[in-house]
């Protein structure tokens, strides 16, 4: 197997790995970055980006990473196509192995891999994934004004979207598997049976999102009774969680029971010296594109801050 020794190592893209490496780039750090196994992260499927400042008129996901990637790539940022499989934190200098073939060895290494939505696992929620479709009510809601709209969940979070989505939207739907609340917090339970325009349907499952070319409907199955009807609805949101593409780390970086990664608070630094961690792997409140590309500028230059430190003691 060769070897290859890099300065700084970026693991995983998006906003949160490209603007890393835009900043490792400019403080002359000679970033090498694999994409991973999807170059781009989550705004690869992503049609519409209408909230991330710049873009007055809203870009497509995909078009908005491939200017993230050639910025990064002006500056001198080494991309790669490629996967970690396995890493080596033992020592000063990090050990990490792409598709079993080639070791790197990294003075700094910043983790960007991001986290996945997790789904339902219906033929209809793939097929109709960014058209009506979302894993995102704070990304997506916004297109969905004045209309009505499902969202499967039955936690914090799918309770903080269905408010959100209940001041956009003329009618909220919220699927609940069992029949209460098992998830969520009293607070919110309350806050979600108290809005008007909200209404829960307990022991309710999705049997298929209905529609063509866009969401136009669902049906909709009582567990209990075994009942089932079709509502219409415009919009369908899923929001049973998401989990980071952390595996390969854990018994080297500290991470919470779900598997996000923890950072010293105020900055980027996990519990290896020398290992940073950006973006949605390590961020389970926010997962917004803009908030992904902010961590990751504080990796870098987090990074570029340890280096300097590193080489001043040995200087």
């Amino acid at each position: 197997m060769s070897v290859e020794k890099v300065h700084c190592l970026i693991i995983g893209s998006g906003p949160a790995g490209y603007t890393a490496a835009i900043y490792a780039s400019r403080a002359g750090l000679k970033p090498v970055m694999y994409q991973g196994a999807q170059p781009g992260g989550q705004l690869m499927i992503t049609n519409d980006v209408e909230n991330f400042p710049g873009y007055p008129d809203g870009v497509m996901g995909p078009e908005m990473m491939e200017h993230f990637k050639a910025q990064a790539t002006r500056f001198g940022a080494d991309i790669r196509y490629g996967t970690i499989s396995s890493v080596d934190f033992t020592g000063p200098v990090h050990k990490v192995t792409v598709d079993e073939k080639v070791v790197l060895e990294a003075d700094t290494i910043i983790i960007s891999t991001g986290a996945g939505a997790k789904w339902l696992g219906i033929e209809s929620e793939t097929r109709l994934n960014g058209r009506g479709v979302s894993a995102c009510a704070v990304c997506d809601g916004f297109f969905f004004r004045g209309q009505e709209v499902a969202i499967v969940g039955a936690g914090d979070t799918a309770c903080e979207e269905a408010s959100y989505l209940s001041k956009l939207c003329k009618k909220v739907y919220m699927l609940v598997r069992k029949d209460k609340f098992v998830a969520a917090s009293v607070i919110m339970q309350q806050r979600v049976l108290n809005t008007p325009n909200i209404e829960v349907l307990f022991s309710t499952e999705t049997d298929e999102i209905l529609g063509k070319e866009d969401v136009e409907g669902m049906r909709v199955r009582n567990n209990v009774t075994g009942e089932t009807r079709e509502i219409p609805v415009t919009g369908f949101f899923v929001a049973i969680g998401h989990k980071p593409n952390t595996d390969i780390f854990k018994g080297w970086i500290d991470m919470d029971e779900n598997g996000y990664i923890k950072t010293i608070p105020g900055t980027s630094k996990t519990n290896v010296e020398g290992v940073f961690a950006c973006g949605d792997a390590q961020d389970h409140v926010y997962r917004q594109a803009v908030t992904a590309a902010g961590t990751g500028c504080m990796a870098a230059l987090d990074a570029e801050r340890y280096l300097a430190a590193k080489e001043a003691v040995t200087a």
